[in-house]
């Protein structure tokens, strides 16, 4: 029953921060309250008092949680699967969309580039991607350790590719929201991971 227990909470918190998502881009971050998180969730704002402290954070999470799934992808692919190989695959199947886009899909998909841009730019949720990154980046680091038999605690390596990695999805994420961009995420991603590998060669 625990596990039942923290499976339907982990599904909670997941749709919540979808349904952030989802409004924020619709109709501003702003114009965005609390209790209408929790209604398109079906669940009472003092339950999303539960899982979340703010709108930033909320909308971070589904960042947060994406990142959290490459480490773990990473560090349980196939151990003869070379590193990079491992990470840019990861990488690929955390932008999957989840059931709760299924459920509650995006509205005025032609408005999603503008909003989009939008709530990146909101100085609060900035914040919260901060922390979220070094959450994530730590994590892939262990996982990256995990890979190679290093000590994730001391080895330069590991945290390196770990922070590359991160700052690859941030660019990439950064550029496929900008006004005007026709690259969408699943090919920038890759790419971006492509010239980190390498050694980001001079064009």
């Amino acid at each position: 029953m625990s596990g039942l227990r923290e499976q339907k909470k982990a599904a909670t918190r997941t749709a919540l921060s979808w349904a952030a998502v989802r409004l924020t881009v619709e109709r501003g971050f702003s114009a965005v309250k609390v209790e209408d998180i929790a209604a398109a969730v079906g669940v009472s704002p003092r339950t999303y008092n539960n899982y979340f402290s703010s709108k930033a954070e909320a909308i971070a999470f589904r960042h947060l949680e994406r990142s959290l799934r490459l480490a773990t992808d990473v560090r349980d692919g196939p151990p003869d699967e070379p590193l990079w190989e491992a990470i840019t695959r990861a990488s690929l199947r955390s932008l999957e969309p989840g059931p709760e886009v299924e459920h509650m899909p995006p509205q005025q998909p032609d408005e999603w580039p503008a909003g989009r841009q939008a709530m990146w730019a909101e100085p609060a949720l900035q914040a919260e991607l901060l922390r979220a990154n070094k959450i994530a980046e730590k994590e892939l680091a262990a996982a990256i350790a995990d890979r190679t038999g290093r000590d994730p605690e001391s080895d330069l390596y590991s945290r390196l590719v770990a922070a590359s990695v991160m700052a690859a999805n941030n660019v990439a994420l950064e550029l496929s929201v900008e006004a005007g961009q026709t690259e969408p995420m699943e090919s920038l991603l890759p790419r971006a991971l492509r010239m980190v590998a390498t050694g980001l060669p001079t064009p």
